[in-house]
């Protein structure tokens, strides 16, 4: 599914239209918070004819980060630049962040194709927030962009890379498989890292996307801070593709998609960080795909979808990675999806609902007291 790249037509929703506040019952500040940006959002992307494709997304993206910029003091962020030039916007290493940071981390992470927002959980067992996800792009958002799927490692440095920026490097058999690609003028990362990349690494990105170190951004979050769990938690739809990718399915028949999955409290560090982001997902993950097609094949691929398919499945996420020696590469690849999936056929109007969530697990994994 090779694409061509051109800008959609001028069709605006009326600016003075209110937005959708999933996030009602927040707190004033960020409800209004949310409230501009996704007003802002608005006249960013227009309702155009479904035959009709999208800009190439780290443009999209880096017009998220410059209204991210231009509000650093507000979300509590801090921007500088590398020797070479390229921009380093840190959203929680050593700037405090916060749940507006985080949600429009998340939202540039998809390269402004998704919206993410805050509803109430709910799981009983985790009263609190959870980070929902939607989008009417999910290959394009989810798998040409938010998936972490560039392993960044220069010596002692190491982060996992996820944004836009993939799609112009192309460095993982996946883009080839969904036949993928961009060209464009800036590129936009993220990087979910505890310290910002040296200048070395931060010239070879740029060279490996294909544009000169005063038009790349790296956005930076590590795991633990508020900001870094909100774009992890925010992945439930990207986890769900994925799987549904591994497992071979056409990922050109979904159309559109939606998830949740709960908000973890507070982590002392990012290894506990790591586990409750992961439990968040794979024992309260809830994701719905609207697909095209056949219902035997969605019948047929439901029950392998969520995260309880895997042996794996049933203990908290620290207890697997442990066990595994801390090697991600060791815990069977089929765990990693949400708890439970829909799949909702819009050519037949079935729907095929498969897993559960497993609220004891995160529980025990949230150390909720």
């Amino acid at each position: 599914m090779n694409r061509q790249w051109y800008s959609s037509p001028q069709l605006r929703r009326d600016p003075c239209e209110p937005p959708i506040l999933a996030a009602a019952g927040l707190p004033g500040p960020l409800r209004e918070a949310h409230a501009r940006e996704m007003m802002a959002a608005s006249k960013l992307f227009a309702p155009v004819a479904q035959e009709a494709v999208v800009r190439p997304l780290n443009e999209l993206a880096h017009e998220l980060c410059e209204r991210l910029v231009a509000e650093a003091a507000d979300l509590r962020i801090s921007v500088a630049q590398s020797c070479n030039g390229v921009r380093l916007i840190d959203c929680g290493i050593t700037a405090s962040g916060g749940l507006e940071a985080g949600r429009r981390l998340a939202e540039i992470c998809l390269s402004g194709l998704g919206q993410v927002s805050y509803v109430p959980s709910q799981l009983a067992e985790t009263p609190g927030l959870a980070v929902q996800v939607v989008t009417d792009h999910p290959l394009e958002a989810c798998m040409a962009s938010q998936y972490a799927g560039w392993q960044i490692a220069e010596g002692k440095y190491f982060a996992m890379g996820s944004g836009p920026m993939r799609s112009l490097a192309r460095k993982e058999p996946l883009f080839a498989k969904i036949g993928y690609q961009e060209s464009a003028k800036v590129a936009i990362g993220v990087l979910e890292t505890s310290k910002a990349p040296p200048d070395e690494l931060c010239h070879q990105l740029a060279e490996e996307c294909g544009v000169s170190p005063g038009k790349l951004t790296l956005l930076m979050a590590p795991t633990a801070s508020l900001a870094g769990m909100v774009q992890i938690v925010a992945r439930s739809v990207e986890t769900a593709m994925h799987k549904l990718f591994e497992l071979g399915f056409d990922l050109a028949r979904v159309e559109s998609g939606f998830g949740t999955a709960p908000l973890p409290p507070a982590s002392a560090d990012d290894l506990v960080a790591i586990g409750r982001t992961n439990d968040a997902i794979l024992y309260g993950g809830e994701v719905t795909l609207f697909v095209r097609g056949d219902d035997a094949s969605l019948e047929q691929l439901g029950p392998k979808v969520p995260s309880g398919a895997s042996p794996d499945h049933g203990q908290p996420f620290a207890a697997i990675f442990a066990r595994a020696g801390q090697d991600f590469y060791k815990i069977d690849p089929h765990l990693f999806s949400p708890a439970r999936i829909v799949l909702s056929n819009l050519d037949t109007g079935r729907t095929f609902v498969s897993g559960r969530t497993l609220p004891r697990v995160i529980h025990e994994s949230f150390d909720l007291r």
